[in-house]
């Protein structure tokens, strides 16, 4: 990736989500402790783990912001992370529940499942093109609680990545942490900082 055009994206980043790694850490802790959006609690997972399960991120530039600069229309990515090698990788997440029966419900899962990797590699593409990037500097990967996205990636060059619904419940319910947590009030706060409800 040509440093130059690098430096322009971490600058753009860092004005429009200018909040430090740990205030997003406690953000994402105060999400384990009031788990009112299971979306918002698989990223959790994603972030407090990202070194487990996608080991080449190395820094968060974007959480759930347009990496376009003014073209929030054309989609935000749930994350964006600087490579140790300098390169951006693409995260998109999805809750999928797996856990609900019926041909209905099999058909909304195989709608989540697609549009999932449609979303990552459509904003590589614009992402791309809008900030005059090879593909190939462009890493992409998705997360779900869907263990059957696994294979789907193989093809289209995306990373795929699971977590069951049980051991994120597991995993919720176990986790620690020796920093104070955010209250219900920051957490709030902070999510309209980071503006996930528009």
């Amino acid at each position: 990736m040509i440093v130059n055009e690098l430096h322009k994206f971490v600058s753009y980043c860092k004005r429009i989500q200018p909040q430090t790694h740990e205030d997003i850490q406690k953000f994402f802790e105060g999400v384990i402790l009031f788990p009112y959006d299971k979306e918002l609690l698989l990223q959790a997972y994603l972030f407090l783990n990202i070194k487990e399960l996608f080991p080449s991120c190395a820094e968060l530039l974007l959480f759930e912001k347009s990496p376009i600069s003014d073209y929030t229309d054309l989609g935000k990515c749930d994350f964006v992370f600087l490579t140790f090698k300098g390169s951006l990788f693409l995260i998109e997440t999805k809750f999928i529940d797996t856990e609900a029966t019926g041909a209905t419900e099999r058909k909304r899962r195989n709608k989540h499942r697609n549009k999932v990797f449609e979303q990552v590699i459509t904003l590589k593409g614009r992402f791309s093109e809008y900030w005059n990037m090879r593909l190939d500097q462009l890493e992409c990967g998705v997360f779900t609680t869907d263990s059957e996205v696994a294979w789907r990636g193989n093809g289209v060059n995306v990373v795929s990545k699971s977590i069951s619904i049980d051991k994120l419940e597991q995993w919720r319910r176990s986790y620690h942490s020796s920093e104070k947590f955010l209250s219900h009030q920051d957490v709030s706060k902070f999510e309209g900082k980071v503006n996930l409800k528009s």
